[in-house]
């Protein structure tokens, strides 16, 4: 076998596991929406992807408590301002445009129900915020 198809068939298996792997990842990366939760103790199914705060700021933040009661105090801080304690994707299609036409549901990105993360909709953003906020409060005093 000469040197050239050795390197060839390596390359061209690699080239279609990258292929595979976009074309796989594409509907996990379609979907714009959310929904808030206000209890981490809800039913759990296959079908949501959650989010708790603690994730969300370790995630977008790189944020990790100083102390032991941070977490606690994140979440308290969560509850006195009357935010979500974690946000629930549905994995399967994107809610209100299971076709992906890019519709939106108009009573969407209000701060009370389904979100949008491209409409203006901050509520997972200000969640983050305050809970990371709290658990530096907490640690910090």
């Amino acid at each position: 076998m000469s040197f050239i198809r050795t390197i060839r068939r390596p390359a061209l298996v690699g080239a279609a596991a990258l292929t595979a792997l976009a074309v796989g990842a594409a509907p996990a990366m379609a979907h714009h929406c959310y929904v808030p939760m206000y209890s981490l103790g809800g039913p759990v199914s296959a079908n949501w992807f959650v989010i708790s705060a603690e994730e969300g700021a370790a995630l977008i933040s790189g944020y990790v408590p100083g102390c032991d009661t941070g977490v606690e105090a994140g979440y308290a801080a969560l509850e006195s301002a009357g935010l979500p304690v974690g946000i629930k994707i549905f994995e399967k299609m994107t809610i209100g445009d299971p076709k992906e036409t890019g519709r939106t549901n108009p009573n969407g990105a209000n701060g009370v129900g389904l979100e949008y993360f491209g409409a203006g909709s901050t509520l997972a953003d200000d969640m983050v915020a305050a809970w990371i906020a709290g658990a530096e409060a907490e640690c910090a005093g």
